[in-house]
């Protein structure tokens, strides 16, 4: 910067410490256009009320660096001004983000990132009651998906999607739970567990642990899974890999008789899969994504304490006395036992409502097809 340049700036520093915005804008416009500081004549135009000239000046330092921080927020700051909280919002969060790509950034600029995260949490409220208040007024109120919708657009959900780690069939819901009213093998079912919850009880009286959940093979390498090998995640299997064990269901024939209510797919090595699923105090499954989206888990209670829950994609639900939980477990989902009692719940497949009987034909022709090739995928 020339010495004349200099001279004009160390001037209008003086008189915007005097708060002489005018003076200072005017000294800084005599400025050649190559030394001129963009970012002060910017303030010193605030100062003065000039907000042209202002955001002039601020596209200006914008375009000799998109991803100045203080440019960035006296940008959003200005939008804030004339009540455009979108634009708004949207620098404040790109000088956000900058902040955090370049680590620490000067303490003088601290104050700043603070007022920019504070407006956009009370620009989000203001938003939100806006929504809330407009459909309110055109009488949309309780509908579950909207309500969703806008949890997603407000940030409050993740967008959780079907990522099976094995086989994905395309066109199918993006749904994390069902709800037990959509089928009528449910309630009988449900109608049995006084019984199956006698017939578990008699089992757990052996006082043998059940067999991990996830075991390893030597015939695979070993899946990264904290729980492998580990009974606190433990499995008493009906069906195992589209067979029945014989050993276990001799000894629950109700148990057995419910499950022959089910649609359960019929795939050879695969399926049937049934099971009492066991969880320790303290156990936590980690999140994790089934190797299928062609069906979905079913979980009839049969001993559940207090503090156990199970999460799918951004919704979690505890499992009720006499209530099944269904969901697809090809979207990310974990579960957890928080309390100091063992929970147990029957754990089966069943096949998706909108997959079509000759699509199961299809698809049971398809995996056994691929059995004969590779054999079947490791779980989990």
């Amino acid at each position: 910067m020339r010495d004349q340049s200099l001279s004009l700036v160390n001037e209008a520093r003086g008189a915007m410490q005097r708060r002489d915005g005018d003076t200072a804008r005017r000294l800084l416009l005599e400025i050649d256009e190559k030394d001129r500081p963009w970012l002060m004549l910017a303030q010193a135009c605030n100062m003065a009320g000039d907000t042209e000239t202002e955001e002039a000046a601020l596209q200006a330092q914008l375009h000799l660096n998109p991803r100045d921080i203080p440019a960035l927020i006296l940008t959003a700051e200005l939008k804030a001004r004339h009540g455009d909280d979108r634009a708004a919002s949207a620098f404040f969060q790109a000088a956000l983000n900058q902040a955090s790509v370049q680590g620490e950034v000067p303490a003088v600029i601290q104050p700043m990132l603070k007022r920019a995260e504070l407006f956009l949490v009370e620009s989000q409220d203001r938003f939100e009651q806006h929504l809330l208040d407009s459909l309110k007024k055109n009488g949309v109120t309780g509908e579950a998906r909207i309500e969703s919708a806008i949890d997603l657009l407000l940030g409050k959900k993740q967008l959780f999607l079907q990522q099976p780690s094995s086989f994905y069939f395309p066109g199918l819901p993006q749904r994390q739970f069902y709800e037990r009213s959509e089928f009528d093998w449910i309630a009988p079912i449900e109608a049995k567990i006084p019984e199956m919850r006698s017939e578990l009880l008699a089992v757990l009286s052996d006082g043998q642990d059940f067999a991990p959940y996830v075991e390893s093979s030597a015939d695979r390498p070993q899946a990264a899974n904290p729980l492998i090998n580990d009974p606190s995640w433990g499995a008493y299997y009906f069906w195992k890999n589209g067979e029945i064990v014989e050993e276990h269901a001799s000894r629950c024939p109700v148990t057995m008789a419910a499950l022959d209510l089910t649609p359960m797919p019929r795939i050879d090595q695969r399926s049937p899969i049934a099971l009492w699923s066991l969880l320790k105090p303290g156990t936590h499954i980690k999140p994790h994504h089934g190797l299928l989206n062609t069906r979905l888990i079913c979980h009839i209670p049969l001993i559940i304490p207090e503090n156990c829950a199970l999460r799918v994609g951004n919704e979690t639900r505890a499992w009720k006395e006499g209530e099944a939980l269904i969901f697809d477990d090809s979207i990310e989902h974990e579960a957890w036992n928080n309390s100091d009692q063992t929970r147990v719940v029957l754990l089966f497949e069943v096949w998706r409502p909108e997959i079509s009987l000759a699509e199961r034909e299809a698809l049971t022709a398809l995996f056994e097809t691929i059995n004969d090739y590779q054999g079947v995928p490791q779980e989990i």
